[in-house]
């Protein structure tokens, strides 16, 4: 046999992915786990596909064309993949090789039937499994026939669909090969799928088995309703028997069909239990060798199981780390911030460094560890009304992963006393210059930072950074800060308990907050009004700006009549906000002053959509309205028994609120103020390493941690495969969602509204904004794509302090994540938008350019179209 195009599974491992492809390099891995049964074959290898290829003319312009087409262009891609595919399948293959290839199943058994699998180069990876993506032919019988199918194979890796998959995962197609598996077909009794771990909950301890009649095409071909079983620890802890009225099995001659299963025996279960327990064992053994979560394909062939594939469950989302073996639960940072994308090494590690809490890093996100508080009966009500304030989902998991019973230990058998009436909120006087005051000390210790760290280079640059986050949190926790902070939002809290109560007005406060002094990131967008207001008069500045795409264009604007003054409004915008930018709490990301062509899109959104004047005209309607529902509120509270101490009371509220809750937003802007000087820092180090040959580029700096880029510049060293190694976590990081709680084992909850007071078909969120808007819904995943008109209603996954800009332009917001304190909330009170946050999937169920009404007081969406 020529190792190079033909080897036996028994002659290759996991080691050997580049010659035998990932499904074939998993079958000789199996074959050698003592207790797994695999159905002998061979391989025709990746270098038998490249001597093909090599005789296929202009293969290689083709698929040179395919790298450069865009992705979006869907019926381009189509056609050229087809041309590609057909000449591949119509492809001579080289006489040694043909022969080799009938050889071998000769050997094997020149009568029997075989099953012929594609097995590619970037499949059952453990960050992209490419399930599903090429072909597979059954009960192929003869070596003619077998060499036809080994092509149809070759050809598979140019459908349309593995095209795409590939151009997703940003996989180069010449860097892709493809082996093919030949295997003796079993011909099952019974078949199905094996996941090591729950791929619904995510559980690791949890394996759901999947069965039915026959060859497991039905299963995957959807043609039928399995049984399932769940288990765990060794029992089966769920099953369901489902009608199995299709069975697909092999034809005598060669091919497969489709039978009815008789009535007698679909609702038969397909395994026995002692068999489903039998197949999970067998399974946590391939689980263990593998040292991950596997899917496993298997037949049963007269009660001995057999395994025809095993790949890595690439979709669960990873655990944090932990240093001992106990149960732990998390909850995620990322809901909290507003930012659940996925963040690269360098910005996770230094959110963890700044952060006042421990934090966990799991799938490029982070996580606090919530165990200890959760366990405790008496320190577990308050946090579950902290998290429950900010998002009702966050709490809601956390109860269900106590109510179980089966996680967490026993809590004590004694009542939990409720929370004690809230009484009306005494940590400050509501003076403005308490807020000037503490503004005062963020800037002095910006500028302090600014001026330590231009004193230092290299290691020593890391020294300062160091005490300089410890100056950071030092900041944070101010106690003056805090108490301003909470005084905001107890104000804000008392004024919507109270004013319900005593006059049935709901959500009072969104109103009374309106136009409230001093809330920086609601500035943020209204002073691009005024920018916009610049810009405007000048026609020839407009249409620069509209073909605009790099951050050059601030130099070439003096050029222009009126440009002068345009790059001045810009300028002064960016002096005061261009540390922001989408995703801020990851120091990797751009910032509008690093790269200024990204506001563009929201600048023309306020020159197209607004009249001049706009700032002024919407700071003062909400001022009135404001003032308008004090003056209500007030009077109508006079005329209450007690209702003059009731009015002095609310008074006060009142006053706390508007003085304080705008400062709710300056810490965070402060954090991103300090962020761009620390990112100015590493960024002058890795240029440094770059300039030295350590790094590539300075973006590789983002693939290590602070800690390792510290080692780096201190040794100048790194290991480069890491970093590569980081880079393909990262690519498959950004397609996982994040939980809002996680534990330990892997199970992934997102918690539930458990509410009937909705209409049917509405989604259910938090409302966060009160009022009712009713508008064309815009679907916007990048703000520099948004393309809004007035009274168009924003639904997106989430918002963090950038997309304020954003919200001058829109009637209403809905969004996937979101608190009642959370920047996007406060911003749409502040803007009055009627705000839905909190809406599972809205992204999905709500389709772009759909009629919705947004019930911002009740917390509910209707599709109206």
């Amino acid at each position: 046999m020529n190792q190079q195009d033909v080897r036996g599974l028994h002659e290759v491992d996991e080691t050997q992915r580049a010659l035998v492809g990932g499904k074939g390099a998993y079958l000789g891995a199996l074959s050698r786990i003592e207790g797994v049964s695999v159905p002998p074959g061979f391989c025709v290898t990746t270098h038998a596909f490249g001597r093909t290829l090599a005789g296929v003319p202009s293969i290689g312009d083709k698929l040179d064309q395919l790298a450069r087409l865009d992705p979006d262009d869907r019926e381009a891609v189509r056609a050229l993949a087809a041309r590609i595919r057909r000449d591949v399948e119509e492809a001579a293959l080289p006489e040694d090789l043909a022969a080799e290839i009938t050889r071998a199943v000769k050997d094997l058994g020149e009568h029997d039937a075989y099953a012929v699998r594609s097995s590619a180069t970037a499949e059952d990876l453990p960050t992209a499994s490419f399930a599903g993506q090429q072909d597979t032919y059954l009960n192929v019988v003869g070596a003619a026939a077998v060499l036809r199918d080994v092509r149809r194979c070759w050809a598979s890796l140019f459908t349309e669909r593995a095209v795409a998959y590939r151009q997703r995962n940003g996989i180069d197609h010449r860097a892709v090969r493809m082996a093919v598996v030949v295997q003796k077909m079993v011909l099952p009794q019974v078949a199905g799928v094996l996941f090591t771990a729950d791929p619904v909950t995510s559980n690791r301890t949890v394996a759901s088995v999947e069965a039915g009649f026959g060859l497991g095409e039905a299963l995957v071909a959807g043609l039928v309703d399995p049984d399932t079983y769940r288990v765990r620890d060794g029992r089966i802890v769920e099953r369901s028997v489902a009608a199995k009225r299709v069975a697909v099995h092999a034809l005598p001659g060669g091919g497969t069909t489709r039978a009815a299963v008789e009535p007698r025996r679909q609702r038969e279960p397909a395994l026995t239990d002692e068999q489903v327990l039998r197949l999970v064992r067998l399974g946590r053994r391939i689980e263990a060798h593998f040292g991950r979560p596997q899917g496993i394909e298997w037949c049963l062939v007269d009660d001995e199981f057999h395994v025809v594939q095993s790949r890595p469950v690439t979709t669960l989302f990873p655990v944090p780390e932990a240093d001992d073996d106990a149960n732990h639960v998390y909850v995620s940072v990322g809901h909290q911030q507003m930012m659940t994308d996925a963040m690269k090494p360098l910005g996770w590690s230094m959110w963890q460094l700044t952060a006042i809490a421990t934090m966990h890093a799991a799938g490029g996100r982070l996580f606090v560890d919530v165990t200890d508080t959760l366990t405790s009966p008496a320190r577990r009500a308050g946090l579950l009304e902290l998290v429950g304030r900010g998002d009702p989902l966050v709490r809601d998991a956390l109860e269900t992963v106590v109510d179980r019973g089966d996680f967490l230990p026993e809590p004590p058998d004694q009542p939990t006393p409720p929370p004690p009436p809230r009484a009306a909120p005494e940590p400050v006087e509501a003076d403005p210059a308490t807020v000037t005051e503490l503004v005062s000390r963020s800037e002095a210790a910006l500028a302090a930072l600014r001026r330590d760290i231009a004193a230092t280079s290299g290691p020593a640059r890391f020294d300062s950074l160091l005490a300089a986050f410890e100056e950071h949190k030092r900041l944070v926790r101010d106690p003056l800060s805090m108490q301003v902070i909470m005084a905001g939002m107890d104000a804000s809290w008392w004024l919507n308990e109270h004013l319900r109560e005593w006059l049935g007005e709901k959500n009072a406060a969104d109103t009374l907050t309106l136009s409230a002094p001093g809330n920086i990131t609601s500035e943020m967008g209204l002073a691009l009004l005024d920018v916009a207001d610049v810009v405007r008069p000048h026609p020839e500045v407009v249409a620069f700006l509209e073909k605009a795409t790099d951050d050059g264009f601030l130099d070439e604007l003096p050029a222009l009549p009126g440009g002068e003054l345009a790059r001045d409004a810009i300028h002064g915008w960016l002096d005061r906000h261009g540390m922001r930018c989408v995703g801020e709490i990851d120091i990797t990301r751009p910032r509008w002053s690093e790269r200024p062509v990204a506001l563009i899109p929201l600048l023309l959104e306020n020159v197209r959509n607004f009249p001049p004047g706009e700032r002024e005209r919407r700071f003062e309607r909400g001022r009135r309205a404001a003032a308008e529902k004090e003056r209500d509120v007030l009077a109508r509270l006079r005329t209450l028994p007690d209702g003059q101490r009731r009015a002095d009371e609310t008074k006060r509220m009142i006053d706390r609120v508007r003085t304080f809750i705008g400062y709710r937003e300056y810490p965070k802007y402060a954090i991103v103020g300090r962020y761009l000087v620390y990112k100015q820092a590493l960024l002058a180090e890795a240029a440094d390493l770059v300039r030295d040959g350590v790094l590539r580029t300075e973006e590789d700096s983002w693939f290590l941690t602070f800690t390792e880029l510290h080692d780096a510049v201190r040794t100048r060293r790194v290991d480069r495969g890491l970093i590569s190694r980081r880079r393909e976590e990262f690519r498959s990081y950004r397609t996982l969602t994040p939980p809002r709680v996680l534990t330990s084992d892997g199970e992934c909850l997102d918690g539930a509204y458990r509410r009937d007071d909705v209409p049917a078909g509405a989604l259910v969120g938090l409302p966060v904004s009160t009022g009712v808007v009713e508008g064309r819904a815009r679907i916007v995943h990048d703000i520099a794509a948004a393309d809004l008109e007035p009274g168009d209603i924003l639904v997106t996954a989430f918002t963090d302090p950038s997309w304020s800009p954003l919200f001058v332009a829109v009637a209403g917001l809905v969004t996937e994540v979101g608190g009642l304190m959370t920047h996007g909330a406060v911003i749409a009170r502040e803007y009055g938008l009627p705000a839905v946050v909190g809406v599972a999937d809205a992204t999905r169920l709500i389709r772009d350019g759909q009629r919705i009404r947004v019930h911002g007081g009740d917390g509910y969406v209707e599709l109206l179209s």
